[in-house]
């Protein structure tokens, strides 16, 4: 019994490894030896829809007007489409307040709470750009942002292209600068997978742009948008990539607690879109290993670390390696232990940080599963409390 339980464990260990260490580091590194592909800058911009669900934003709606409206795109080629999501705050008055001021802003108050993939799905059918701009109310562009991102559109088998974020408030307290080094990573692994095969696998979701005739409205009873957008722009034969250059900003979230809680519901909508996009596992082309090997993988990733810890549990005193192996897993999670109560008492290890959001996120992805399970009725959210500056 005790070789057929090694072969299980190894192979419940060795897709974890894959997927957050070779792959990510084979595929940064090889993509350096190809250059990115920098269009001709054309004379005719495209015409853009920028696309917002506001929900309780009073904090960071003008500044996110600002941005845009201090652009160095054309302002012709611009229109800006606010849908408000039933808010108790000031931000219907904010934006209104912008209405009158600029005639290509328009507002969209939504009296009843609708979720952001609801208010989109409207927002895209009012919009006449060729090109979408979709964003949170928190992501704030620089003055290159918008140009940055659709020069790549002069390209017609372009369908997607994803911005550069940048993150600001990180603070030791809480989990921003593993967030922070997580995002950066992710940054460049789906850069070189645009770079090298066109299938940049999802989009951060805080602002990315879409070429209109490839939108497909989004489930909306679904929870996450931009991966669902990104997959349905792959099957349909077109590309999605990053820009580095398109950069914009955004407040990283802080908060264990709340984190967890968000990525739980992210974790939930990530199965969703499994579950959907299932079959496009079995094409065995270059949009299945990387939508294997990026994401499948991840998200399966807590049942393949549980399954073999029951297992170093049965067999740990079996051999040495596995001895060694069993205490690694304890001391893991010990480790978080350790730095949840160190914590509580002001102090903070940025090496337990580190071992406590791995960790943290895997158990979210695994209550996400379940969450799943349950079935989710709307994409109605919550607003994630960030620094909100």
């Amino acid at each position: 019994m005790g070789p057929y339980l090694h072969i299980i464990f190894w192979t419940c260990l060795s897709p974890v490894i894959y997927t957050y260490l070779v792959y990510p580091m084979f595929t940064i590194l090889i993509a350096r030896s190809k250059k990115q592909v920098i269009p001709i800058k054309n004379q005719e911009y495209p015409s853009i829809s920028i696309l917002i669900a506001a929900y309780n934003e009073e904090l960071v709606i003008e500044n996110k007007i600002k941005s845009i409206l201090n652009s160095s795109y054309p302002k012709e080629k611009i229109e800006i489409i606010i849908g408000t999501d039933q808010c108790s705050d000031r931000t219907n008055a904010i934006v209104e307040q912008y209405v009158k001021q600029n005639e290509n802003l328009y507002h969209i108050p939504f009296n009843e709470r609708s979720g952001k993939i609801k208010i989109i799905n409207s927002l895209y059918e009012r919009a006449k750009g060729d090109v979408l701009i979709l964003t949170d109310a928190n992501v704030i562009f620089t003055e290159d942002t918008l140009s940055q991102m659709t020069l790549h559109f002069a390209n017609y088998d372009v369908g997607l292209v994803d911005s550069h974020m940048k993150n600001f408030g990180m603070n030791e307290t809480g989990i921003s600068i593993p967030e922070k080094s997580y995002i950066s990573i992710e940054g460049q692994l789906k850069n070189a997978e645009g770079l090298l095969w066109g299938t940049m696998m999802g989009p951060f979701g805080g602002c990315f742009a879409i070429r209109k005739t490839l939108f497909t409205k989004v489930p909306e009873n679904y929870l996450v948008d931009d991966f669902f957008l990104n997959m349905c722009v792959l099957e349909k034969g077109k590309l999605c990539i990053n820009e580095p250059r398109a950069i914009v900003y955004e407040d990283v979230s802080n908060d264990l607690k709340t984190e967890f809680k968000r990525k739980i519901r992210i974790s939930a909508g990530n199965f969703q879109n499994l579950r959907h996009f299932f079959s496009s596992l079995f094409k065995f082309n270059k949009i299945s290993f990387v939508f294997f090997s990026h994401k499948v993988l991840r998200w399966t990733s807590p049942f393949l670390l549980l399954t073999s810890f029951i297992i170093l549990i049965l067999t740990y005193k079996e051999s040495s390696l596995n001895q060694f192996l069993f205490f690694a897993y304890l001391t893991s999670i010990t480790i978080v232990l350790i730095d949840l109560f160190l914590s509580k008492l002001g102090v903070h290890l940025k090496a337990f940080r580190y071992m406590t959001h791995f960790i943290s996120m895997n158990t979210a992805l695994l209550l996400g599963f379940f969450k799943f399970l349950k079935g989710s009725k709307n994409s109605i959210w919550q607003r994630t409390e960030r620094l909100q500056q």
